[in-house]
């Protein structure tokens, strides 16, 4: 017997399936600790400008969490993308295969009509909006209103606020599916 002839195609698509869904595990507790580590070090920034009476290092929450926001939310797209996969392609194929009666992988399915679902999206949406946008506006209303405004840093400030609403956009863009 070939040792090839144990290779099919469903063997192949059930690893297949095994790897999406380890790195789907990896990027969602990757994901959920970007959010913890986001306000930690913007509670630390905040401390510090406290302590040094310096407003204009509030403006570093603003890119902490444009950067952290952004591969929060890039992380966020490949998880929901692998179920899409995992649910609209490798499942249906997996089931052609097997001559499955009804949806190979049907949790993939079965977790998304769930009762409350939408209610729960849309509480992580306020969650993520408040983490992302609305704390590096706090810092960076603090500092527009403190006497260490200077033009430079005012420009760099509206530029930090504009990426944040593009941020935030996403967000509120991402939570409709």
């Amino acid at each position: 017997m070939n040792s090839t002839d144990d290779v099919t195609e469903s063997k192949i698509l059930l690893v297949e399936y095994d790897r999406l869904k380890e790195e789907q595990k990896t990027r969602i507790g990757f994901r959920d600790n970007l959010l913890y580590f986001t306000l930690a070090a913007a509670t630390a920034v905040v401390a510090i400008s406290a302590r040094s009476g310096q407003s204009r290092i509030l403006l570093s929450v603003p890119a902490i969490c444009l950067v952290l926001g952004w591969t929060y939310l890039v992380n966020d797209e490949k998880i929901s993308a692998i179920g899409c996969y995992v649910r609209d392609r490798l499942g249906p194929r997996l089931g052609e295969l097997t001559s499955a009666h009804g949806a190979v992988f049907g949790w993939e399915i079965y977790h998304r009509n769930v009762a409350g679902r939408t209610v729960r999206k849309r509480i992580q949406t306020a969650v993520d909006l408040f983490t992302y946008l609305v704390l590096p506006m706090v810092c960076t209303t603090a500092f527009w209103c403190s006497v260490a405004v200077q033009p430079l840093l005012m420009l760099a400030s509206l530029v930090q606020t504009l990426a944040l609403a593009v941020l935030g956009w996403q967000f509120v863009r991402r939570s409709e599916r």
